[in-house]
């Protein structure tokens, strides 16, 4: 008997710590994209705004600067792309919260691109440059930056 009480606290307490995701509010959101400055072609700049229940995409498609948020202009795309990328905000680094640099790597510095990341969540509001070569960025990023690539290259 004891064995079994045991065993239900157990997986009580393995299941209750569970990872529920984030949710995103009404006022919440994740910009997300990737940019390629020696390019050509409407695919060189994908910029995406996932908000609680749409997804939209960059009109303008203007390279990022690394000392303003982007200003885009949205298009609202289909609820199947939505389906897609809605668990995003599942696999963002917390660690970017509390990122020192917001250039993180040398995004785009070898014509190999980067990635355009804002996040605005519960009030907070930053956004990162990040390189899309793995090797030139932390770990703690690499598995952010494969679901990335993912979304965007699905969203294309």
């Amino acid at each position: 008997m004891k064995n079994a009480v045991l065993i239900l606290i157990t997986l009580f307490l393995f299941s209750s710590c569970k990872k529920e995701g984030t949710k995103l509010a009404s006022t919440d959101y994740i910009v997300f994209g990737q940019f390629y400055g020696e390019c050509l072609g409407e695919q060189c700049i994908e910029i995406y705004r996932l908000e609680k229940d749409q997804l939209f995409e960059d009109t303008k498609d203007q390279y990022p600067s690394q000392d303003n948020f982007y200003t885009g202009g949205y298009v609202q795309l289909s609820s199947q792309k939505f389906d897609f990328v809605k668990d995003l905000p599942n696999f963002f680094p917390n660690d970017l919260l509390i990122e020192s640099n917001r250039v993180i790597g040398m995004p785009d510095a070898g014509d190999w691109g980067g990635f355009y990341v804002e996040y605005n969540y519960n009030g907070i509001r930053q956004f990162w440059l990040i390189d899309k070569m793995k090797s030139n960025v932390p770990t703690k990023y690499h598995a952010f930056i494969d679901k990335l690539n993912e979304k965007i290259d699905a969203l294309k």
